[in-house]
């Protein structure tokens, strides 16, 4: 599997269960955090800064973007002949769902667009992995509620890895 975003609250969250279902992950992330993705767990890192990921010569069963910043189209040469692409976003002009309803008609590669639903197994299976160790959720930065609007603009920088929690405390 090929995690395009690997530093940011979904694609390092990704990293981390996917190798702890055994999957070989290759992680796309920024220079200055190489180190911080292989310790997540990525057997292969690549640094979009120094090389186009979607010139890899590799071929992968699943390309995660986990930013919404590529698209079907320029990801279809690293997947396998019946791999999937699954995206956060919805694409260039909202093509990935669309994309999802048609190109499972053939028997080549798809598009597959995640939709959010509550399992409490796999909350359960996460829950046991955090307690154990095996999973560690990536903090950039902790808020108070009263700083939110300071949050969202960090957010909005671009330059947050992990996720940013707002700390919510009930009145004394």
């Amino acid at each position: 599997m090929l995690v395009y975003g690997a530093t940011g609250a979904i694609g390092s969250a990704a990293v981390q269960l996917l190798r702890q279902l055994g999957a070989e992950v290759t992680a796309v992330c920024g220079s200055d955090h190489l180190e911080l993705v292989k310790g997540l767990g990525a057997d292969r890192v690549v640094d979009y800064t120094a090389e186009d990921f979607t010139r890899d010569g590799h071929r992968y069963d699943v390309v995660l973007d986990a930013v919404g910043k590529s698209s079907y189209g320029r990801c279809k040469r690293l997947l396998k002949p019946r791999g999937r692409y699954l995206s956060t976003d919805l694409g260039p002009l909202s093509q990935n769902p669309f994309l999802a309803l048609v190109t499972p008609l053939g028997r080549g590669r798809r598009v597959q667009f995640p939709i959010p639903r509550s399992d409490r197994g796999v909350m359960a299976h996460i829950k046991e992995l955090i307690e154990s160790g095996a999973f560690t959720p990536l903090v950039d930065r902790r808020y108070p509620l009263d700083q939110i609007v300071e949050a969202y603009r960090y957010v909005e920088t671009g330059r947050k890895i992990g996720s940013v929690v707002i700390s919510v405390r009930p009145p004394a």
